[in-house]
């Protein structure tokens, strides 16, 4: 007896500091990367531009003169460092709120199941706490904990939302506070919800499978894209310089009826990476748009695209010398 009066007497010392709103003294982490990455991305986006005045000479592919290409290298980085630990931090962030969210309904279910053997909402959620739910079952036993000590089961549910901080919870939350306020037979509403949140997410894993052929053919076009590059710079380009180069040594040249300058086919190499660049950055943008509809998941996209574009380009696409 003794022993009840002391835990309900720690229980309503501890209900009104649950109650109290959880103070936010940190930012969140993936805020904190993008402004880290906006830091070393604006960093080097400086160093390019002093490349390109001719300050500094830092190429990044050996024995390559300043100038544009330096430029543009350093450019490309400083876009991967704001783009890369943001978009896959997120991709990482949202995969664990699908996970979460894919319990749910089995959740709901249980408690619904559990609510029609007569019992009260808190004792239904503790029963249910017993299960296995995945990622949610250590935040629905830490609930179940609350709900023993007396804490209001308003409150633990409103608790339990700030701790998984996802949007169809708040939004089961909110319907579930609000049918156990008005009274009434709960169970039947937590089956409803259970139900709608499935459709919600059969409806969205649907729509993901059928974006992902978009998704495949934004890929593969951005390849195609490359390698028609690869084709002209190394067969169609470099023939064009030696129509150019015989023109100019010919009689026709020297007589001055035929002229060609072919002087200016480098910078359509810096052309070919600036429009590699544009497209990774837009491709990889629409296909997280058409997968989730959020641009954040397309930054991952972005960042991959972008790698193997700049590399490609960079690294495996022959370059022409005039001399």
């Amino acid at each position: 007896m003794a022993t009840a009066t002391a835990q309900s007497a720690r229980a309503r010392q501890l209900v009104p500091k649950l109650a109290e709103p959880v103070a936010k003294k940190t930012l969140p982490r993936e805020t904190v990367v993008l402004i880290a990455g906006s830091v070393v991305g604006v960093v080097l986006f400086l160093v390019g531009f002093l490349n390109a005045a001719g300050v500094l000479y830092t190429p990044v592919k050996p024995g390559e003169d300043s100038g544009l290409n330096p430029a543009l290298d350093f450019g490309v980085i400083g876009l991967l460092a704001i783009m890369g630990p943001y978009g896959f931090l997120m991709a990482a962030k949202l995969r664990r709120i699908s996970k979460i969210e894919e319990r749910l309904p089995d959740f709901l279910r249980d408690v619904a199941e559990a609510g029609r053997f007569g019992m009260t909402l808190p004792d239904a959620i503790v029963v249910a706490s017993r299960g296995r739910y995945g990622l949610l079952t250590d935040e629905i036993k830490h609930m179940a904990s609350q709900l023993e000590w007396g804490v209001p089961v308003a409150t633990a549910l409103r608790l339990f939302e700030e701790r998984i901080k996802t949007p169809l919870t708040s939004r089961v939350v909110s319907i579930i506070t609000r049918a156990n306020s008005a009274g009434g037979n709960v169970a039947d509403v937590l089956t409803m919800v259970a139900r709608d949140t499935r459709e919600i997410q059969l409806s969205g894993e649907q729509r993901r499978i059928t974006m992902l052929t978009y998704v495949t053919v934004i890929w593969i076009a951005f390849f195609v894209f490359l390698v028609t590059i690869y084709i002209m710079a190394a067969v169609f380009l470099p023939q064009m310089v030696l129509a150019g180069r015989g023109i100019s040594q010919g009689s026709l040249s020297s007589a001055g009826a035929v002229t060609l300058s072919f002087g200016y086919v480098p910078i359509l190499f810096v052309a070919f990476l600036v429009a590699v660049i544009v497209h990774a950055v837009g491709d990889g943008i629409m296909a997280g748009v058409l997968m989730n509809g959020r641009i954040s998941e397309g930054l991952q996209h972005a960042t991959l695209l972008l790698i193997i574009g700049w590399a490609m380009m960079r690294f495996v696409v022959p370059t022409i010398s005039l001399s």
